[in-house]
């Protein structure tokens, strides 16, 4: 059992991957946290969709909260996560960066203070790996708008990108992937004679790891259920 002074142990479920690598750098720096793969107050998961029950179980099965922050699930996800979600806390965080979850905030009030006679576009660049397009990020950044404008974001809108065939009130979105881009968003409300640009740039991966430091040290002692980013900078 941990104490209030010990360390907040960390788990990864995926550590020899890219995003678990920045993880254990940004723990080796901070001596308020420590990896401990068998006996984590945390688990991490940044790994794959195909991997989510997986990650699930050996939450549920070691009594630890956890992290998932794998990007490009479906509905499946969705139901694997609530379900676990009923057993213990789940923060749910396609994008752990402080920055991602304050513009998330911002896009929401904007699209609720200029509604639907401007359109919104969101462009998004990720290095060439990426597998998923849009990314998780342009998908939060796409939900808080439609929140904003009181309407559910429309899934088939992601396939769409940037056309000339845009119905009134839509939410588009552009993806490019090349070179090793960490991350670039930019959300863009488009009214007449004037536009608003909402940006957000990812320098490297370790400002996702400290935030995902912040998610565990969040998670730590929450009860059961589903929470965001959101969650965790209104905690601050």
């Amino acid at each position: 059992m941990r104490t209030a002074d010990q360390p907040i142990r960390i788990s990864l479920f995926a550590p020899n991957g890219r995003m678990g690598k920045a993880i254990a750098r940004a723990v080796a720096d901070d001596p308020n946290f420590a990896i401990d793969q068998d006996h984590g107050d945390v688990l991490v998961d940044f790994s794959a969709p195909d991997a989510l029950q997986a990650s699930l179980d050996r939450a549920i099965s070691g009594g630890i909260p956890i992290l998932v922050g794998t990007t490009g699930l479906d509905e499946t996800a969705d139901a694997l996560i609530a379900d676990a979600a009923a057993q213990m806390a789940v923060l749910r965080a396609p994008n752990t960066s402080l920055g991602i979850a304050v513009l998330a905030q911002l896009v929401e009030r904007a699209a609720q203070l200029l509604g639907p006679d401007w359109d919104i576009e969101i462009a998004e660049i990720h290095h060439r790996m990426k597998a998923d397009a849009p990314s998780g990020t342009a998908w939060l950044l796409g939900n808080a708008a439609a929140r904003g404008r009181g309407v559910e974001l429309d899934a088939e809108q992601g396939r769409c990108g940037t056309g000339l065939s845009r119905r009134r009130g839509e939410i588009g979105f552009a993806s490019l992937r090349g070179g090793t881009v960490a991350g670039e968003h930019d959300v863009m409300f488009l009214g007449e004679k004037e536009r608003l640009i909402l940006s957000h740039k990812a320098e490297n991966r370790l400002i996702f790891a400290r935030g995902a430091l912040a998610g565990a040290r969040f998670l730590v002692g929450k009860p059961a259920g589903v929470y965001s980013m959101r969650d965790v900078i209104d905690s601050l």
